[in-house]
């Protein structure tokens, strides 16, 4: 999955190590290079600045607020965690790569990213399981577990979700290397999964890859989460009686939102994956339109990329539309940070001009934001 903006290459590699067997190497570039890579970079910025402005205030709305630390959402939060380390690093080291053609980074990174790319998945996928569970769990009353305890399993869980990530992420930084090599009068240094691995595992993992990564990163998630929605909806069905109680329509927001966690996975993630399984399925490095095929694969490609990306950012995003509860706390985030800005910068003109102690001027913008509330407040001085 990671890299796959030189899928193309990589298919040139495969061709110069089956030389012997294979037609005359494929050299015909990809026409829509040049297009998608100002493409690629527009929506990997809009990615990494709403990713980041996102996630770090879903992060805060469920740390700041008590009635957020439930189970669910530190599920949620472990979530928007992978996201955020898959935003802060990957993206920008895969939009530089773009433009620069080569890869410049050496070889701890070239393994580290793929690797974190795959972490990130892994952690968000397990987390969506995790959280269909729960959300069955709540309903039917299985959950026994109470007070201080309900924190340690749920810490427990998160633990859990994240070294079976790491684990399965591991052979990416294994598979993947650099490879040097001349391509139409260029000298390029690549990273990618290594076309010839050295060990049987490695060699069968890269076999079965894309299959094994559609399976268990795609299907495996939406197939859990219609299994546990489906028993969810029909026991509320059997409580019927009680579908106007409070608690009751707080289980059903919970459900909805899982379920649209699930539904923004699999819309941004679809293509991609489809586009690696007809790639996998279809393209035959014999045939003599093979570089017609590879280019149209490209394509997709390009665009599954993009919408993969999206899914790092816009989780915030469907819980801010389908969450109450995520609603308000986003307003209260947004609104404090909006309605004070403009106060601390006109604090810090102004303890600027009177020439305050550094440390002065500090207590004075906590006491300026604890203080007051609006432009007409009156300033203390640093006589205060």
């Amino acid at each position: 999955l990671t890299l796959l903006i030189v899928s193309h290459l990589f298919f040139f590699v495969l061709e110069l190590v089956n030389h012997a067997s294979n037609p005359p190497m494929c050299l015909e570039s990809a026409g829509i290079r040049d297009a998608f890579k100002y493409i690629n970079i527009t929506v990997s910025l809009v990615v990494f600045l709403v990713g980041i402005v996102g996630n770090v205030a879903l992060l805060k709305v469920i740390y700041a607020n008590k009635c957020m630390r439930t189970g669910p959402n530190y599920l949620i939060a472990s979530l928007a965690l992978g996201d955020l380390i898959h935003i802060v690093i990957d993206i920008p080291i895969n939009a530089y790569r773009l433009m620069a053609e080569d890869w410049p980074f050496g070889l701890v990174v070239c393994k580290l990213t793929p690797f974190i790319q795959k972490t990130s998945v892994g952690v968000t996928v397990l987390s969506l399981c995790a959280l269909s569970v729960d959300r069955y769990r709540a309903v039917v009353s299985w959950n026994q577990i109470k007070g201080i305890w309900v924190s340690v399993w749920t810490a427990m869980k998160i633990t859990l979700i994240w070294v079976i990530s790491i684990l399965l992420a591991v052979p990416e930084a294994v598979g993947f290397d650099m490879i040097t090599m001349n391509y139409k009068e260029k000298h390029l240094r690549i990273c990618l999964l290594h076309p010839v691995q050295t060990t049987q595992y490695m060699q069968f993992y890269k076999s079965v890859k894309d299959w094994w990564l559609f399976g268990f990163y795609f299907c495996m998630p939406l197939v859990w989460t219609a299994v546990f929605s489906t028993l969810m909806t029909r026991k509320m069905l059997k409580n019927a009686q009680n579908a106007l109680s409070e608690h009751v329509k707080q289980r059903r927001e919970v459900a909805k939102t899982v379920f649209c966690l699930v539904a923004v996975f699999a819309i941004c993630w679809l293509p991609l994956y489809l586009s690696r399984i007809l790639k996998s399925t279809l393209y035959d490095e014999k045939d003599s339109n093979r570089c017609r095929m590879l280019s149209a694969f490209l394509v997709l490609d390009y665009f599954g990329i993009n919408m993969a990306s999206l899914n790092s950012c816009i989780n915030p995003i469907a819980l801010f539309l389908v969450s109450r509860r995520f609603k308000k706390g986003f307003k209260v985030h947004f609104y404090f940070y909006l309605r004070y800005i403009p106060i601390i910068l006109s604090s810090v003109i102004r303890l600027k001009q009177q020439g305050c102690h550094p440390h002065r001027s500090v207590d004075e913008l906590w006491y300026v934001i604890r203080t007051y509330g609006d432009m007409s407040a009156t300033w203390p001085d640093c006589s205060m």
